[in-house]
């Protein structure tokens, strides 16, 4: 059954003729056609080009010729990036026209690297949910749980990869939405420093201002995948006003520190979550990493900026749109942006205000982390949520949905690279992952220590029924 070797094996199988691209291909293709129907997480599946893409792959390697590193390797991309000839509904019956002219720059960098693309991925109308769901492919469910979310944005590709449709694949996050999905899903997802990973040819745009908070990243099931990914997607893009020419740069541990966040601010997280924080701080003083207990000072108005930057910045331009259309629109792209429709327009000067308090907020907390390159805090404050939840009992309190997101926000906020990855599961049988939080640009540190982490854990558990 090659579609449940990882990522990294598959690419080696093939490099070693000892796996040929088509039936790596074949293998997703039937694992689509039994588990996508209960899942509903693909919009579009590219069954034949696939096909013809592999045959291409297997007749090249046999004439020698490697295309990449992801020779054959087939991938998913989430229906916010430009594929050529498709369309990018982001889930809205808004964009049923449209129809991308060319790939997405991390697109076409996955297909340089000799990735066949199996096709786009659900998420939720305008990626502005923690869940999946629209108008045109209708609700992505939890492959741990079909009466659960997969989690959103990239809920779609979260749920593929864990149900071995998919090797790994293309994500974006500008409020958790690759981590939380991650999570929810039992997977690993990586959100880069801004620019990192070219966003150019993603739907919404992320430039200025909201290319502050969203990125595109990769999504795998172990980190040692998306490390690849990563290497493969990164590099500098004039075409995204975020990039910079960073090389990649292998990570010195030599010393290393990594501060503990077992929650943020006060906001408490279900005993799942906690415990998962607990046990990999476990394994990364096993591994030799001493930690020690961190509270970021000043970050106490870290949510409340980094809702107005994603919900109360961007609420007029949606509320124009659907106004007179509303029957168009989905639950998912109005829920958040709802609750401050009727709030004035935000003024420039506020704009300028919070920008600073942000750029304040962020240098204080690069110096606190000096001494603490890598920080493990929770992934979420909830596992994967039945659809449509939106309060549960954490510790002796209750939160809502804005309070479980607290542990991914402020890392959009203050433009820092972050990577979630699986642990362990719930008493329910729900996976629960942890986060780990870096400086700007230092994402190969993260992900080395997700390696680490992974490599002391042990293969994580596959969903119910996946590996059938």
């Amino acid at each position: 059954m090659p579609h449940r070797l990882a990522l990294e094996q598959m690419a080696d199988e093939i490099r070693r003729n000892r796996l040929a691209c088509r039936e790596l291909v074949e293998a997703h293709l039937r694992q689509i056609e039994r588990h996508n129907p209960k899942l509903n997480a693909f919009v579009e599946v590219f069954a034949e080009e696939a096909r013809a893409a592999a045959r291409a792959a297997d007749e090249a390697a046999a004439r020698g010729q490697w295309l990449g590193r992801l020779h054959g390797v087939p991938l998913t991309v989430k229906d916010s990036f430009d594929v050529a000839g498709r369309p990018t509904y982001c889930g809205s019956r808004f964009r049923l026209s449209h129809r991308a002219a060319q790939d997405a720059t991390a697109v076409a960098r996955l297909r340089q690297a000799g990735a066949i693309l199996l096709g786009k991925t659900n998420c939720p109308e305008f990626l502005a949910n923690y869940e999946t769901d629209n108008h045109i492919t209708g609700r992505t469910n939890n492959p741990w749980d079909l009466a659960r979310t997969s989690g959103g944005s990239s809920g779609g590709e979260a749920a593929l990869i864990a149900a071995r449709c998919s090797a790994g694949g293309l994500g974006s996050d500008g409020g958790g939405s690759i981590r939380i999905p991650a999570h929810f899903c039992g997977i690993a997802g990586l959100k880069p420093t801004p620019g990192r990973v070219s966003a150019a040819g993603h739907f919404p745009l992320i430039n200025h201002p909201g290319g502050l908070l969203g990125v595109g990243g990769p999504m795998a099931r172990t980190a040692a995948d998306v490390r690849l990914l990563f290497e493969e997607t990164a590099g500098y893009d004039p075409d995204d006003p975020f990039s910079a020419p960073v090389p990649l740069r292998r990570p010195d541990l030599a010393g290393l520190r990594i501060g503990l966040l077992e929650q943020l601010h006060g906001v408490p997280v279900q005993a799942a979550v906690r415990s998962a924080v607990q046990q990999t701080a476990v394994l990364l003083e096993r591994l030799g990493f001493p930690l020690e207990p961190f509270q970021p000072r000043g970050l106490e108005r870290a949510h409340e900026l980094w809702w107005f930057f994603f919900t109360e910045l961007n609420a007029p331009a949606i509320r124009r749109l659907v106004t007179g259309r509303e029957e168009e629109a989905h639950w998912t792209g109005t829920e958040l942006f709802s609750r401050v429709w009727d709030q004035p327009e935000p003024t420039a000067g506020r704009v300028l205000e919070n920008l600073a308090a942000r750029d304040a907020m962020r240098t204080a907390l690069l110096r606190q982390m000096q001494g603490f390159p890598v920080l493990l805090a929770p992934a979420c404050g909830v596992v994967a949520f039945h659809h449509r939840e939106r309060r549960w009992l954490a510790g002796e309190r209750w939160i809502d949905l804005l309070e479980a997101m607290t542990p991914v926000t402020f890392a959009n906020l203050l433009g820092l690279p972050a990577l979630v990855i699986p642990v362990s599961l719930s008493g329910e049988g729900i996976p629960a992952g942890v986060q780990l939080i870096g400086r700007p640009y230092e994402e190969e540190l993260l992900l080395e220590v997700a390696v680490r982490i992974e490599e002391t854990r042990g293969p994580f558990s596959a969903p119910p029924g996946s590996l059938d």
